[in-house]
């Protein structure tokens, strides 16, 4: 029993870390780590620091998705974050998902 328990832990892990290294990876690919980095500030902020402001917020999905799509300025400073028309709506899901997870 404790093999089989095993066995499906880490099979479970080994998915979440996949998942985790996916979304790191298409942030690489959409260029976004450019900017940003997991855990510290390069011209804009951290995404540990994203995931602490947001902790609480219930609409930030939704907000932080139109952030990365349509842009956003004086939320971070007096530095804007460029629209990313080139980020579809569903990977900008997935981007911020895995920042809040951070």
């Amino acid at each position: 029993m404790k093999t089989i328990i095993s066995i499906a832990m880490a099979a479970t892990l080994a998915t979440l870390s996949g998942a985790a290294y996916a979304d790191a990876a298409l942030a690489k690919k959409k260029n976004c780590m450019a900017c940003h980095a997991t855990d510290k500030k390069l011209i804009g902020p951290a995404y540990k620091d994203v995931a602490a402001k947001y902790k609480a917020d219930e609409s930030a999905v939704p907000k932080l998705v139109e952030h990365v799509r349509k842009g956003s300025s004086g939320v971070w400073g007096q530095i804007p974050m460029p629209a990313n028309p080139q980020v579809s709506e569903a990977e900008a899901q997935t981007l911020v998902k895995w920042i809040l997870s951070l």
